[in-house]
């Protein structure tokens, strides 16, 4: 039996990992390959084998990751020797470049192939990391256009394979068949709030979006919110916020159900993070905030550290700020409300911006899944079925 390495680190490698999982089980048949490393939920639903809980390596942050940091680097030695013991015929680092890379690297100067899947933002953020990719994969899987070119110039080997994301969500998103699924009011304007999956994302944002929301229902009594959480831990942290700064609020809370609920709201705040693609997918005019750790955001500014006009993917992705930005100091319910109220009344510009996501959804639609297991199994040497 084929083995294969994967490693995925948080709840959007999770969803990525499982896309490939998938179809290469369907390339190659269940019985012929084995997958073994560290999954989520998705994932282990295909069978992989996770050797600890994904949550340990969700860390995002400098300064997050500095207090966790003889932990991480205990689990990807504890990772290392499994794959050194095991010899996968590929080693899968599914996003996580700080973590996986230097897990890709030892294992590649040791003889095991590596796919590292989602290119990092070198193009953006910490553009010196390309050397290490060069030292670390024997094959980059981007999921944007914009990066191929950009890796190949610089030595690294890729392929674009398109995103699964595009692929998994139909182009017309039916709004009333979410809220009839998630019990929600089918008439009410409905705002769905995203504070992000990893608990210091959650303990920054949930009490400026729980302030933004209490700010806009004040003003408009007929709005309703749905909030997505990603775990029982991050709950009971989003709980705990919402009774110390609103406990009134007509806010339904939902466990996991993130692309539902995008799908049943009117418009969208949330984290920077893979929810704004999955909100551009599902057409869904959106707000972003977003605060780092003050320590981080310190750094990032004063080292010069990111190089793109926009956090967000889906303004990187249009080219423009169609989902406005509000970062670090401005991420407060002050601004945030006006701006959230003022892009439910405009009606012309939320059907323009579904315009624009439409047209990039259509762009980015390749069967990214097949593709990345295709590159995959080119580079083992292995047939499909």
């Amino acid at each position: 039996m084929l083995t294969i390495g994967i490693v995925a680190n948080e709840p959007s490698g999770d969803l990525l990992g499982a896309a490939v999982v998938r179809e290469l089980q369907r390339q190659l048949g269940d019985t012929r390959v084995r997958f073994v490393g560290v999954a989520g939920p998705r994932m282990q639903a295909l069978g992989c084998e996770s050797l600890f809980d994904m949550e340990r390596l969700s860390v995002m942050g400098l300064t997050e990751v500095l207090g966790q940091l003889r932990e991480l680097l205990g689990l990807r030695r504890e990772l290392l020797r499994f794959m050194l013991r095991e010899r996968p015929a590929v080693l899968i680092g599914v996003d996580a470049p700080d973590f996986n890379l230097g897990l890709e690297r030892r294992a590649r100067r040791a003889g095991i192939r590596t796919v590292h899947l989602v290119s990092p933002t070198v193009w953006a953020w910490r553009p010196g990391r390309v050397k290490g990719i060069r030292r670390a994969v024997d094959l980059m899987l981007s999921i944007f256009p914009f990066e191929e070119r950009f890796l190949r110039e610089h030595g690294v080997p890729a392929r674009y394979v398109g995103h699964p994301l595009a692929d998994e969500i139909p182009f017309e998103v039916d709004r009333a068949a979410a809220r009839a699924e998630l019990g929600l009011d089918p008439e009410a304007p409905l705002v769905a709030l995203l504070p992000g999956s990893r608990m210091g994302e959650v303990e920054r944002l949930a009490a400026p979006f729980i302030e933004t929301a209490r700010a806009a229902h004040a003003a408009r009594p007929g709005l309703r919110f749905v909030v997505p959480l990603i775990n029982a831990r991050v709950g009971e942290r989003f709980r705990a916020e919402l009774q110390r700064c609103a406990p009134e609020l007509p806010l339904t809370l939902l466990e996991g159900q993130g692309r539902e609920a995008m799908s049943a709201a009117d418009v969208v705040l949330t984290a920077s993070g893979t929810a704004t693609l999955e909100g551009l997918l599902l057409g869904r005019p959106m707000l972003v905030g977003y605060r780092l750790h003050p320590l981080t955001y310190h750094l990032v500014k004063q080292l010069g550290l990111v190089k793109v006009p926009h956090i967000a993917m889906a303004n990187l992705l249009a080219g423009r700020e169609l989902a406005p930005e509000f970062v670090q100091s401005r991420c407060r319910a002050e601004l945030l409300a006006p701006a959230l109220l003022e892009l439910l009344d405009d009606q012309a510009r939320r059907a323009e911006i579904e315009r624009e996501y439409a047209r990039i959804h259509r762009d980015l639609r390749c069967d990214a899944a097949r593709e990345a297991a295709r590159a995959v199994l080119d580079l083992i040497g292995e047939t499909p079925r």
